[in-house]
């Protein structure tokens, strides 16, 4: 499985959330606490808006281990963006290539995902030929992951991102039933337009992998008023991550099973997720 973090906010430095926490991004490549595999060395991912306007995010993938790869520190020393998607790969059998790692990129969208269609050699063909015949030259590698983004792309996630998710979801479990594979479908994901970002957790098991997003910024405040950090961000700030970066109380709140979050300016939302 995988580790990955959203960030919307004020810009800061990557290297703020990528290296610099006690648990950040980087040391959960070596030495995850939450997840499946303690190390997830199979590949990096880094794509941002800056400036926010610009038509198409920037993209930085690597296949080496995030721990090692020097490119992607030197990247994140000196690039600000106010809204990022970082995702560090364990692979779940599909080669590492560049091609494989996450985010995965369409047009302004990102994509990242933790999880797993379980037999996905087997359901490959089914899913596949479901894309959309305009998308489907732009799928180009050989991930489970990447089928998922072009099935929401295809459903609608340009337009209504739950409900394409939900369809998504919801298609993948047909697929697999038809093919006699129970409980198929395990992920957490994210998602962001460069405008809004999208966080879904779900497993057809009900066992989903972890999920959190961070306090708000004035609760986080006033819990710890000594933070010099916190004190430059704005009120719209929000982490969403696999697994917290730290062990500050108060700051971190698991993302219910079955469930979607969109953070956005003004209020963000939470709410149920449920396959179609």
């Amino acid at each position: 499985m995988c580790r990955w973090l959203a960030y919307s906010g004020t810009p800061i430095l990557l290297d703020e959330l990528l290296y610099k926490p006690r648990y950040s991004l980087i040391d959960q490549s070596m030495h995850s606490r939450l997840g499946v595999e303690t190390t997830n060395g199979d590949g990096v991912g880094v794509g941002w808006y800056e400036p926010s306007d610009q038509p198409v995010p920037a993209l930085f993938r690597g296949t080496g281990p995030a721990w090692g790869d020097v490119n992607l520190r030197e990247l994140a020393r000196v690039t600000r963006s106010g809204l990022f998607l970082a995702h560090i790969r364990a692979s779940t059998g599909t080669p590492v290539q560049q091609t494989n790692c996450h985010p995965f990129r369409y047009g302004r969208w990102l994509w990242c995902h933790n999880g797993a269609i379980h037999d996905f050699r087997e359901l490959r063909r089914d899913l596949m030929l479901a894309i959309d015949p305009d998308l489907f030259p732009s799928v180009a590698g050989s991930t489970d992951s990447e089928v998922m983004f072009y099935l929401a792309l295809t459903f609608g996630l340009r337009d209504d991102p739950l409900r394409a998710v939900e369809r998504m979801a919801g298609f993948v479990e047909q697929v697999a039933r038809a093919h006699g594979v129970a409980s198929p479908l395990q992920m957490t994901v994210g998602a962001t337009d460069g405008d809004r970002v999208w966080a879904f957790r779900y497993s057809s098991e009900g066992k989903s992998r972890t999920l959190s997003f961070s306090t708000a910024l004035t609760a986080l405040r006033a819990l710890h008023p000594d933070m010099e950090l916190l004190r430059g961000l704005s009120e719209e700030t929000r982490l969403v991550v696999s697994e917290p970066l730290g062990e500050l109380a108060g700051a971190w709140n698991e993302v219910p099973e079955s469930s979607y979050g969109v953070v956005q300016k003004g209020d963000d939302e939470l709410g149920a997720f449920t396959p179609r």
